[in-house]
């Protein structure tokens, strides 16, 4: 006798209702927030029910964001005898250094933290190549250094946890953030907050006025997954790798790395496609770019995260199919995490300008020095085609000044790292990690004075500041 398939459906789908309902009113949610959703059901919304959520901590100083400048940030506040709890959306501390496998850093021969992991990594040896400004070094010995200094500095840390909300108390100061994570939705206050999640998420859902790309909706700098692969014959590559053995100058290793690649039968979408030396017989792979891709966007991210995984995958295949000298050319590993150039930058109490570039800008206040060229991209596939890769432009020496990382929307929150108040052309000089670094130490710096002395950010003197930045500065070594 056949079967009558859709009452089956009806009795199975009324069984799975039922049962879903006794689940939840188990779980205390109850038949009124099924019956509140049930009533929504064709609309484009469904409304939460109203829940407490528990306060996990309360502490002086809250990161968010365990990367360069929030690493540094928490590192700094917590020397400075603040209590400081820092949280981090990936599985290690470093962000783009480790999740995203950057493996090199610019701009990095500054007074503080910078000198102290240099000599670290050295000591370990994890770093390649005697400049001390720009260098290599191995991923794995980073993520172990950056918890060991949290641990001796007594910071507390959360990995696996993305701030998802802001709260602000009558006066527009910020006293609460919320969080997801494995432990469900947990609340964590804090005297001050600094927002170093790169992109400015926490700026952005406390309200700030925020900045993108050269327009809202783009261009903007284009994105790049790192990969790490290995070799057999390190000596028989040494011709395409970007400063081997240590060298200092631009070697057109690029550009023979790109004419291989196009032997191979495969044009890169990034027309300066670079091989760095690690250890060893690693190498950095960084040969792609997604193009056009909003940060915030998360189906633009996931998609440029998937194709940049499989151009990777392509490259790497058709440069082994050559044989020497990449017989054996294996692909090690791809990022966690896509690197991103461009995010949101939030507005602070001073804007960082092209001006500041040209004229060599000093600030009172100062509390980076940046060195590093203008590095723009090319925000098409058809500009990167037409060989303009990538635009570079010398800059004056100029400060970043510490109201660059104050938000000007809120009290309460300062910012670090690329998320700080600037406009397009100084960021893409700014935005390299020997800078976030020094952002992050005055912002942990100036977090930690405001929450001792009861001020907000703004309020705390810039004399102050200047002694115990100095201190700081000088016991990093």
């Amino acid at each position: 006798m056949p079967v009558d398939s859709n009452i089956n459906r009806r009795r199975f789908h009324g069984a799975m209702a039922a049962g879903v309902g006794m689940g939840l009113a188990g779980l205390g949610m109850g038949r009124n927030a099924i019956a509140a959703n049930d009533a929504r059901a064709d609309s484009n919304t469904i409304t939460e029910p109203e829940r407490q959520i528990k306060v996990v901590d309360d502490v002086d100083v809250i990161v968010c964001g365990g990367g360069p400048a929030g690493f540094s940030a928490a590192i700094a506040a917590a020397r400075s005898g603040a209590s400081v709890r820092l949280l981090e959306l990936n599985g290690c501390l470093g962000g783009v250094w480790t999740a995203g496998l950057l493996t090199y850093v610019f701009d990095f021969d500054k007074p503080g933290l910078t000198r102290e992991l240099t000599r670290e990594l050295k000591r370990r040896d994890a770093r390649d190549g005697e400049n001390v400004d720009r260098f290599t070094y191995h991923v794995e010995e980073m993520k172990c250094l950056l918890e060991e200094m949290v641990d001796v500095a007594d910071v507390k840390v959360r990995l696996h946890t993305r701030v998802v909300a802001v709260q602000k108390n009558q006066q527009n100061k910020m006293t609460t953030i919320v969080t997801e994570s494995k432990s469900g939705r947990e609340a964590w206050r804090a005297k001050t907050f600094i927002d170093a999640t790169g992109d400015g998420d926490v700026g952005a859902l406390a309200g700030c006025d925020w900045q993108f790309g050269r327009e809202e909706n783009c261009p903007c700098q284009p994105m790049t997954m790192n990969a790490l692969v290995s070799v057999p014959d390190v000596e028989a590559i040494k011709d395409f790798v970007l400063f081997y053995g240590g060298a200092d100058t631009w070697n057109g290793s690029q550009q023979r790395l790109l004419a291989e690649l196009k032997r191979a039968g495969v044009k890169p979408s990034y027309g300066a496609p670079t091989l760095f030396h690690l250890r060893g017989n690693v190498f950095t792979f960084m040969a792609n770019h997604e193009y056009g891709i909003k940060p915030f966007d998360a189906n633009q991210v996931t998609d440029a995260t998937m194709r940049s995984r499989s151009e990777i995958y392509r490259m790497v295949k058709a440069l082994r199919s050559l044989g020497a000298p990449w017989k054996g050319l294996e692909l090690v590993a791809t990022a966690e995490q896509i690197g991103i150039r461009d995010g949101r930058r939030i507005s602070g109490r001073y804007l960082v300008n092209r001006n500041d570039l040209i004229v060599g800008r000093k600030h009172e206040d100062g509390i980076a020095r940046v060195t590093f060229n203008v590095d723009i991209h090319a925000d098409t596939q058809d500009k990167n085609d037409s060989g303009s890769a990538v635009k570079t432009q010398k800059v004056q020496p100029y400060d970043i000044p510490v109201r660059a990382l104050i938000a000007k929307d809120v009290d309460g929150l300062m910012t670090a790292g690329r998320c700080i108040s600037g406009d397009f052309i100084a960021h893409a000089s700014y935005r390299v990690t020997g800078n976030a670094v020094a952002m992050g130490e005055a912002a942990g710096l100036v977090s930690a004075i405001a929450a001792r002395t009861n001020r907000l950010p703004h309020e705390v003197p810039w004399a102050s500041v200047a002694p115990e930045l100095a201190k700081i500065r000088q016991t990093s070594k």
